[in-house]
């Protein structure tokens, strides 16, 4: 399985692609960030995420696509871009037909470091302990966006065997 992971953000959107199964190693295939500047108009960035996560897209062909699930936060103005990037993630991969995961920050800790209190440094270091990498990747969002996609192929393979296993004994999932 091969999984873009999306750790959205209006200034800093982190994606990066990982393929690999469930007890089985996974592998790296490409992370980076899609970067906008404060500067632009709100509209302006939005189109600039979409079109980076079109190129990812294309480029990677991924089976599915994990997203950080936005929550709540003391900082309106973060959280509001946030979501907006996060809209601009569910819409390219829903336009082609492609499943989508929205997985917690806590959720995503707790599958690659064991606790879903981890900080950002403890991430990164089960990320590049994970993938087998010589460095955690930079920046936090990079990191953050293989995560998300080390959590679904982990979390997000294993409900889709219970799915289909439900579908094939005629009970919805």
């Amino acid at each position: 399985m091969r999984v873009l992971g999306i750790d959205p953000g209006l200034t800093r959107c982190g994606v990066g692609v990982v393929e690999g199964s469930v007890g089985r190693p996974l592998t790296l295939i490409d992370v980076n960030v899609i970067r906008t500047s404060a500067s632009e108009h709100i509209a302006q960035r939005l189109v600039t995420i979409e079109r980076g996560l079109d190129a990812w897209l294309d480029e990677f062909q991924p089976d599915a696509v994990a997203v950080e699930r936005v929550f709540a936060r003391s900082d309106s103005s973060t959280i509001m871009g946030t979501a907006q990037a996060s809209g601009i993630a569910l819409v390219v991969a829903a336009r082609r037909g492609l499943p989508v995961a929205l997985h917690t920050p806590s959720e995503v800790k707790a599958a690659v470091s064991g606790s879903g209190r981890a900080d950002k440094a403890q991430v990164g270091a089960m990320v590049t302990r994970i993938l087998r990498l010589d460095a955690p990747p930079k920046p936090a969002d990079a990191a953050d966006a293989l995560a998300l996609a080390i959590t679904h192929i982990w979390r997000g393979g294993a409900q889709a065997r219970i799915d289909a296993a439900l579908a094939a004994a005629g009970r919805r999932p």
